[in-house]
């Protein structure tokens, strides 16, 4: 609900999260997607616009439709579960979203998770262009602990290279505690992710230094430049290298998924979601440190706050995620007019 405290601006539209998550559904089913899919995608970037995900909310809408209407992926994917293993379960998302496949394992995820206390999903030829915190917040919501791993599209110089092998390689993870929300991280195994690139293009800003280079090699600040031939630095120069390819091989190689590198959509002009695989690996921690796990988990964040940390892995979305479900969700008024153009059309 819309708090009379926060009045609406002129310059923007406030909407709750069912009346966002609607008008996105209808976005997506006009452009083509399954009831389901649409439904899916909805949510996923309505929650990213609730909790302040600004290079993940509906930021993201024109390249989900760009990729939709050029044939890069296919928004009516019905994704195909196999029961391979005691603890192993894989989707073929079958030239479709993620999500879609990611909802379609859940319930075998979980009862394979109950029976053998663990277990790992491997998702291939399927389409991430969202964040990862969605996916691995459910899992900690139920007392599990979450691991999930994506490569993207050729943009980042592996350490020591010179031209881009990985993807932004986003890596993420969520834990339960016991007095709190889940501690929830989520982060690119380059120095920033692609989506803010983009945010600093769109709004005339400068990169930080030491962040990514250009055609040649050099070291740029300009976003553009690398939107346009550059390309992104890993994080901690060797080591987040290395963590980088650790992800092409278990997000990629270990799923049946395509590298960073061998994503080529020259032939599908407008697309822009990657088309690559991803990995969860899920955990009852319970099977662990029974029935003490969370309890540990809130020992370590009190040791955290007494050192001096002000912000756990989660908290800005938290309060985010508070403050929309008590103001609203604003959007710049021309981007709610789009969408709701883009829902008719």
């Amino acid at each position: 609900m819309t708090d009379p405290a926060h009045p609406q601006s002129e310059d923007t539209k406030v909407l709750d999260l069912a009346q966002l998550t609607d008008l996105l559904e209808r976005v997506f089913l006009r452009a083509g997607a399954s009831p389901d899919v649409a439904a899916i995608l909805a949510r996923n970037c309505a929650g990213c616009e609730r909790d302040g995900a600004a290079s993940h909310g509906i930021f993201r809408i024109p390249g989900y439709l760009s990729s939709i209407a050029s044939g890069w992926v296919d928004p009516r994917a019905q994704p195909r579960v196999e029961d391979i293993g005691a603890a192993m379960v894989r989707v073929d998302a079958m030239n479709g979203f993620a999500q879609p496949a990611l909802a379609a394992a859940r319930s075998l995820v979980l009862a394979k998770v109950r029976d053998a206390g663990a277990a790992v999903l491997a998702i291939r030829n399927s389409h991430h262009f969202s964040a990862l915190w969605p996916d691995v917040e459910p899992f900690a919501d139920e007392g599990l602990l979450a691991i999930s791993m994506t490569n993207s599209f050729a943009c980042a110089v592996p350490h020591g290279a010179q031209s881009p092998v990985f993807g932004t390689n986003p890596i993420a993870y969520a834990a339960p505690r016991l007095g709190g929300p889940p501690l929830v991280a989520d982060l690119a195994t380059s120095s920033m992710s692609n989506g803010d690139v983009q945010i600093a293009a769109r709004e005339g800003r400068q990169l930080p230094q030491g962040y990514a280079v250009d055609g040649e090699g050099r070291p740029t600040t300009d976003p553009q430049t690398v939107l346009d031939s550059g390309a992104l630095l890993t994080f901690g120069g060797h080591k987040g290298s290395a963590i980088s390819l650790m992800i092409e091989l278990l997000g990629a190689a270990l799923t049946g998924g395509q590298f960073s590198f061998e994503v080529d959509w020259s032939a599908y002009p407008g697309a822009q979601t990657p088309h690559t695989g991803q990995l969860f690996i899920v955990i009852d921690p319970d099977r662990g440190n029974p029935g003490n796990f969370a309890a540990r988990a809130e020992t370590l964040v009190e040791r955290l706050l007494d050192a001096g940390m002000s912000r756990l892995p989660g908290t800005r979305r938290y309060q985010q995620r508070e403050k929309s479900e008590r103001s609203g969700i604003a959007i710049p008024l021309a981007a709610y007019q789009r969408l709701e153009q883009l829902a008719a059309d």
